[in-house]
């Protein structure tokens, strides 16, 4: 070949990625084609993926007519949610089941992304677009943090560490199963319900919540863009931002002033507790709207202390109290036990207790 501008450019390139119906027809004659005429190997990585079969196994073809057009269904779904239920559970170089039921989840994990942006952007007030960025949205002081703050940059910075890591070895689907869970359980789910009450207040503890906040969203819609390009630049035009494209952004670096692990365990101590009020009283059949106390046994009260905005906020606590292990606790109650502690709810503060032994 000629030793051209886009030659030298574009020869040789990075990575193919190509199905394993063509190794032999297309990627061999390639890499054999390249070395002859040119000395040296067209690309340094091969990515070989598997191919798109329906919902039984089968090869999509026109005799089964269990194909699918791809249109009609970007049409009713939207492209990144086609683009989603693709990749999620794929595992490099095997095939991947189309199944209409990975599209509504896709469909759900979008528009759950989308609304969570509206609650953000509803509560952000450092104004939007490039020309109002605002420097310090980015540069947040680690000494104003409050508990949850630290958890979920903790927690998002984990997320960046072992998800570029599984970006390098092409574990796609590795990769967006855990920008899914982190996105829809600790950011959409915890972090925002943890926050919702600071809003409410003014001053400081208001500012760092809307920083950590669009800090976190935006560092979440750059790892979800290589697969949901279009709903993530759409939202992130939105948010304070530099440049002109979240295309071109960099992409999120681990920062180790974020780590902390404690935060991270404390935390998950916490949510089990919440989870498993909430798991007795719906097996009690107790209305959110009816508060109850609660109290808390445990070797780490300084743990549940911390806790106990996020107990009646988000268990449905009337009152908290955290006992040492050993103190005296009160009689005839629902007991469930988690992860450091033993959590006590007063049965007459629930339920009817003639009612619920008829129902028993």
């Amino acid at each position: 070949p000629e030793q051209t501008e886009d030659f030298k450019y574009f020869y040789p390139t990075s990575t193919l990625v190509t199905g394993y119906d063509i190794i032999l027809f297309w990627v061999i004659r390639m890499m054999f084609s390249g070395i002859e005429h040119t000395g040296e190997v067209p690309f340094k990585d091969v990515l070989i993926h598997g191919i798109v079969r329906d919902a039984q196994g089968r090869k999509m073809s026109k005799s089964l007519g269990n194909g699918i057009d791809p249109l009609e269904i970007i049409d009713k779904y939207g492209t990144d949610s086609l683009r989603l239920s693709l990749i999620m559970g794929i595992t490099p170089g095997n095939d991947i089941r189309y199944m209409p039921e990975k599209l509504e989840s896709a469909s759900n994990f979008a528009n759950k992304l989308w609304n969570a942006s509206k609650f953000v952007l509803m509560n952000e007030q450092f104004g939007d677009g490039e020309e109002n960025v605002q420097s310090s949205i980015m540069d947040i002081d680690v000494s104003k943090l409050e508990y949850e703050d630290k958890w979920i940059l903790s927690k998002l910075n984990t997320l960046i560490k072992e998800a570029t890591a599984n970006l390098d070895n092409f574990d796609m689907g590795v990769y967006a199963q855990k920008i899914y869970d982190f996105t829809w359980n600790e950011f959409c789910d915890w972090y925002i319900e943890l926050v919702k009450p600071r809003f409410f207040e003014e001053g400081e503890s208001n500012i760092t919540a809307q920083q950590v906040l669009v800090y976190v969203l935006s560092n979440t819609l750059k790892l979800l863009h290589p697969f949901m390009p279009f709903i993530t630049e759409e939202i992130w035009q939105a948010l304070p931002h530099e440049g002109k494209s979240i295309m071109i952004s960099s992409f999120p670096v681990y920062n180790s002033e974020y780590k902390d692990e404690n935060a991270e365990k404390e935390m998950q101590m916490i949510m089990d507790a919440i989870k498993g009020i909430r798991n007795i009283r719906n097996e009690m059949n107790v209305p959110p709207s009816k508060k109850a106390g609660i109290f808390i046994i445990t070797e780490e009260p300084e743990i549940f202390e911390n806790g106990i905005p996020f107990f009646k906020k988000l268990a449905y606590a009337s009152e908290v109290n955290v006992i040492k292990d050993g103190g005296s606790v009160p009689e005839n109650v629902v007991s469930v036990v988690v992860p450091g502690a033993e959590i006590l709810m007063p049965l007459d503060e629930l339920v009817d207790r003639a009612k619920e032994i008829e129902r028993l």
